[in-house]
């Protein structure tokens, strides 16, 4: 049952006062993640001795990166607009089953992902173009693919909080991931001296811190759609619309 006291702000308000809302923190969480890749892309490029060779070899990750995302856009973009249109004809129950079936998806299909890419990274990177930078690139991405499953959880479950109306925590989702992937870079490539497995490390535990706040906000009390246990287990009438 729905908790009384939450209120969907989508259902109050002028229009161009909610896509004022909704739009400008959806913009500076996309400014914000251009820039702390340049700036991660700046530390690699500045590693002693090998900066250039290691930010090539990082750059050849870019295509199973798109991959990754793909995947995650497809349940995200998917089911948050199906569970908005749910929370439209006041059908609560099949809003929260959207939710629980497409964190099952992206759960799976990060088992999937991380099995298959781990193991075909090299000859994926190799036909990309990678040679003498294949030992950076390799080393990024097995780390990188390793936390596939963060990676997955944001992409694909941000959406079901913007789609509630509170697009500024969704924004949070992106805020504290790039803070921490920029404090972290640093320290991992340079202090540490880990090169670009740090910089894939750091990257890696920024998506799970904001994996977590995802998660603890989808399970907390503000929540007007909560992921629930038995709301897992997939349907195919819930998400294979």
């Amino acid at each position: 049952m729905q908790n009384q006291n939450n209120t969907n702000p989508m259902e109050t308000g002028s229009i161009p006062k909610l896509l004022a809302q909704l739009a400008i923190p959806a913009v500076v969480a996309q400014v914000i993640n251009l820039l702390y890749n340049i700036v991660d892309r700046i530390y690699i490029g500045h590693i002693p001795g090998i900066g250039a060779a290691a930010l090539t070899g990082v750059g050849l990750f870019a295509p199973i990166l798109m991959l990754l995302n793909a995947f995650a856009m497809l349940v995200g973009s998917g089911g948050a607009p199906r569970a908005a249109i749910a929370m439209g004809k006041k059908d609560h129950d099949t809003a929260e089953k959207i939710v629980g079936n497409c964190f099952t998806l992206l759960t799976g299909l990060a088992v999937i992902l991380t099995i298959l890419f781990y193991i075909s990274a090299p000859t994926l990177l190799k036909l990309f173009g990678a040679s003498v930078t294949m030992s950076y690139a390799t080393a990024y991405a097995r780390i990188y693919i390793l936390g596939s499953f963060f990676v997955l959880i944001v992409l694909g479950m941000n959406p079901f909080i913007t789609t509630q109306g509170f697009a500024k925590i969704s924004m949070m989702t992106t805020v504290i991931g790039a803070v921490i992937n920029i404090i972290l870079d640093p320290v991992f490539i340079f202090v540490l001296g880990m090169g670009v497995k740090g910089a894939a490390l750091a990257t890696v535990l920024s998506q799970a811190v904001g994996a977590i706040w995802i998660l603890r906000f989808l399970t907390g009390k503000k929540t007007l759609l909560r992921l629930k246990k038995e709301n897992m287990r997939l349907e195919v009438r819930v998400f294979g619309p």
